[in-house]
């Protein structure tokens, strides 16, 4: 398990799940972020934890394969966000003077921020 300011999280086939601990249960519980499909995992020890993160993700790739349909990547570069009118239309403003493009400019930001 590995820890960032945000948290802790496990990794397995480009997966990543987030662990949170529930004093009142005595459990360790996450779910994988970066996809739609909810694929949950519990355990009462790093170890447990560790091993149903990745039983829960091999049991979502079976899955995708015996049901024909490609599995969820996460994090896949882009993402929708939205934002009032006027701060879009400086932005743009803001990219073309810069001679670079939206999406350039906002990548630029948020490396900033992270």
């Amino acid at each position: 398990m590995k820890n960032n300011r945000n948290g802790s999280y496990l990794h397995y086939k480009d997966y990543i799940g987030n662990v949170c601990f529930s004093e009142e249960d005595a459990v360790f519980h996450g779910k994988v972020v970066g996809i739609k499909a909810l694929i949950s995992f519990e355990g009462d020890s790093v170890k447990a934890i560790t091993d149903d993160f990745h039983k829960a993700i091999d049991e979502y790739l079976d899955f995708c394969d015996a049901k024909g349909k490609q599995p969820e990547k996460p994090f896949k570069g882009s993402f929708n966000v939205r934002i009032n009118a006027d701060l879009h239309r400086r932005l743009v403003l803001t990219a073309s003077a810069r001679g670079i493009s939206l999406n350039t400019l906002v990548e630029n930001a948020i490396r900033q921020t992270v």
